[in-house]
């Protein structure tokens, strides 16, 4: 074990905690305009991104009357996920379901371990070009990914499980900064 963990505290010490902080900034802006978050991932990080919208809709809570978080992530509808699979492309799985509800404003969170889904890729482009704020969470050196999100955030490690091991310690931190901030 002691490789593996090794390999993971290194790239926490190299963490782009700069890019981290923006990235809290624009979700705490999209939570103070009721801006929605829609979050989108493939396999592990389909999960990661179930987790975090929510951890951002249920953990950041301070006061259950007040305002709250507006997030989704896209891949939970399956129904929806395999019917543009199916009848579209798979590279559309998240861009249609964007083209439904996205509003100018809105934040698009991306997860990608490699950088490089078609289907993440043409998800952060859709939100460029509809006024969205794009953040990408990628592992690796970043791919695409790191080059189209407006806040590019690269975990840099060259082994998947250790890159969504890494994605799901942004994502808690993120979350737990953000619940401080709310119950200031």
């Amino acid at each position: 074990m002691r490789p593996y963990l090794r390999g993971l505290v290194d790239s926490i010490k190299a963490l782009p905690l700069e890019e981290i902080d923006r990235a809290i900034d624009a979700l705490y802006d999209a939570y103070d305009q009721k801006a929605q978050v829609f979050i989108v991932g493939n396999g592990g990080s389909a999960a990661t991104a179930i987790h975090f919208a929510g951890d951002l809709n249920k953990t950041t809570l301070t006061d259950f009357s007040g305002p709250r978080f507006r997030a989704r992530a896209l891949a939970e509808n399956i129904s929806q996920v395999t019917a543009w699979a199916n009848d579209l492309a798979y590279e559309e799985i998240f861009s249609q379901q964007l083209a439904n509800f996205l509003d100018p404003g809105d934040l698009v969170f991306a997860i990608s371990g490699s950088g490089n889904s078609p289907n993440i890729l043409r998800a952060v482009e859709y939100g460029n070009q509809h006024g969205a704020l794009t953040i990408g969470l990628a592992g690796f050196e970043g791919g695409k990914l790191g080059e189209l999100a407006a806040i590019p955030i690269i975990c840099r490690n060259m082994e998947m499980l250790q890159v969504e091991d890494l994605h799901s310690v942004v994502c808690h931190y993120i979350t737990w900064e953000l619940r401080e901030r709310m119950r200031a």
